[in-house]
């Protein structure tokens, strides 16, 4: 994905330079007496708090079953997701020993973990993949070897699937996290989505669609350029490609084929998000403007004009708006009496925000996980935008996804796919 003049709209910002870490372990290993009688009021405090370990982890089996029936309002990412899961993604973190302590950790990713070279491990006083006790890691899939742009769950299948730019998706099969298939598609994967049985790709001059219980592949044409974002809303496949169009395709039952069924234009540059909320779909482009489409009439009936910089996601969170780019906000758009979105809220980070995902945690609230440039995920709670945690990756994570039963997956520049999980069960909405 190129921004003036070529350069690649997901610029990586390293790390900076790491401290030493050879004074790590001056804390002392004392439990904190104020702890246990639940008054310290230390911050930081120089003894140990109690708290549950974060140990490795390996392959393992993160099952499926019909946990997630949909809903109304709450977070819609851009698509609707139906699950079939029943069983727990992975077994619970084990204990270490008799006691787990939590360790003081600075709020600093650790350069050696990213060269993989940190020898400190799980004592290492800086950040290495998550810095909250709100989820926990449960496993990494291991094999794409660029960019991971997609992540979906089809309805009525035990596979996770993974799009990267390296011109494959890899299915995995969710019992025992081990690797089922590879197919090699001869051009970089640019989105995906799953809508019911149907896996749908958005590749370069191209939309894959597979059906998974009956084995159908289609091509739908038309594209030009990569296909950055796919989303379905109305009973009509949208597609936003590099050119700045928005294609749309109906399926016809009696012919099993999608079919063409209009052009949305008035973008200008690439076209790298869509999200559809009510009866309104909302297009994000490289233009810096976000376009709102009516899925009746298929016009457009506002452009929003709030980033100076490349619209790089857009989400639908009740009746509000949230959008992210690489200018470094998030903007919050309420709709007015007059009937048009304005910003009712920005949200600033100090890097360019790449990608939006909402969820529920554990306790049914709802939950912003907004990636950032400097290779961290931030996470906020709503409507507050109060700070949760992060997460570290080795590269900037791309692709975010909703799971059943309190899981979520993310996948990163480096081909990395992380299966993550709400510290207990959690309900989750499109």
């Amino acid at each position: 994905m190129d921004v003036d003049g070529g350069r690649r709209i997901f610029n990586r910002l390293r790390p900076s330079s790491s401290t030493d870490h050879r004074n790590n372990n001056t804390r002392q290993q004392k439990v904190c007496f104020h702890w246990e009688k639940g008054n310290c009021s230390r911050n930081p405090c120089p003894f140990l708090h109690p708290t549950a370990a974060n140990g490795k982890r390996g392959h393992q089996g993160f099952g499926a079953e019909d946990i997630y029936r949909g809903g109304s309002g709450g977070l819609r990412r851009t698509g609707n997701y139906n699950f079939n899961s029943n069983s727990s993604w992975g077994r619970p973190q084990p204990a270490i020993g008799s006691r787990n302590f939590v360790r003081k950790v600075e709020k600093k990713i650790c350069n050696y973990w990213v060269q993989g070279s940190c020898r400190y491990g799980d004592t290492c006083k800086f950040l290495h993949q998550w810095s909250t006790d709100s989820f926990t890691l449960l496993t990494t899939l291991e094999g794409h070897k660029q960019a991971v742009t997609g992540i979906t769950l089809p309805s009525g299948s035990d596979k996770l699937y993974s799009g990267s730019e390296d011109e494959t998706v890899r299915v995995w099969d969710c019992q025992s996290g081990q690797l089922s298939g590879v197919v090699n598609l001869g051009c970089s994967v640019g989105c995906m989505l799953s809508e019911g049985p149907w896996v749908f790709v958005g590749l370069t001059n191209l939309v894959k669609a597979w059906n998974v219980q009956t084995s159908m592949e289609l091509s739908l044409s038309g594209p030009v350029g990569q296909v950055y974002s796919i989303i379905v809303g109305n009973d009509l496949l949208f597609a936003g490609n590099k050119d700045g169009t928005i294609l749309a395709w109906k399926f016809n039952a009696a012919t099993n084929c999608f079919e063409p069924a209009a052009s949305l234009k008035g973008h200008t540059l690439a076209v790298v998000t869509l999200v559809v909320g009510g009866n309104r779909m909302y297009s994000g482009s490289m233009d810096h403007t976000i376009r709102v489409w009516s899925l009746e009439t298929l016009q457009c009936v506002q452009t929003l004009t709030g980033h100076n910089h490349v619209v790089t996601s857009v989400l639908c969170w009740d009746q509000f708006l949230l959008s992210a780019s690489l200018d470094n906000t998030a903007k919050v758009w309420a709709t007015t009496e007059s009937g048009n979105l304005e910003v009712t809220y920005t949200h600033t980070e100090e890097q360019g925000l790449i990608t939006l995902c909402g969820m529920h945690d554990s306790e049914s609230k709802p939950v912003l996980f907004c990636s950032c440039n400097d290779n961290s995920v931030r996470v906020y709670d709503l409507p507050s935008f109060s700070e949760r945690g992060m997460i570290f990756s080795k590269e900037e994570v791309r692709s975010i996804q909703i799971g059943p039963g309190g899981l979520f997956f993310t996948g990163d520049g480096s081909g990395q796919v992380r299966v993550w999980k709400w510290s207990s069960e959690s309900t989750t909405t499109s």
